[in-house]
């Protein structure tokens, strides 16, 4: 049985609403015990295209460029790079803190901090109805 989980199943529904098209592509990696990155090849894209925000335990990059108007202009006879406009979204842990973001030769690395759980233990009293406490209550 689980306790306290009443957020659960929105977060159920917050994965399910992510975008499934796949683009653009990106990597998950660990890179140290508390360290993680989130890398989106973005070529195309300029800092200033790019978006990424943290609310909700919930990690948002969009991109939009600023020029995609005027690329009707454009006749491609071939266009194998795509530039469209993208909403990525992840759910983040508890806990999941997002460090920093950096645009570097066409794929944006997002570094995230999972800090280390502090250990909590406590004794739990247990009341007797015939005397005193079986066992005091003790913090560790």
């Amino acid at each position: 049985m689980l306790l306290g989980f009443d957020q659960f199943e929105q977060t159920l529904e917050r994965i399910t609403k992510a975008s499934n098209d796949g683009y653009p592509p990106y990597n998950i990696e660990r890179i140290g015990p508390d360290r993680l990155r989130i890398t989106l090849a973005v070529a195309g894209f300029a800092p200033t295209d790019l978006s990424v925000t943290a609310q909700d335990s919930q990690l948002v990059i969009e991109g939009r460029r600023a020029d995609e108007e005027q690329e009707g202009t454009r006749q491609f006879l071939h266009r194998g790079i795509a530039a469209r406009h993208f909403h990525r979204a992840f759910v983040l842990a508890d806990g999941i803190e997002v460090s920093g973001a950096e645009l570097d030769n066409g794929l944006l690395h997002i570094e995230l901090l999972r800090p280390q759980p502090k250990v909590k233990r406590h004794q739990i009293a247990i009341r007797s109805s015939n005397g005193p406490t079986a066992v005091g209550p003790r913090k560790e």
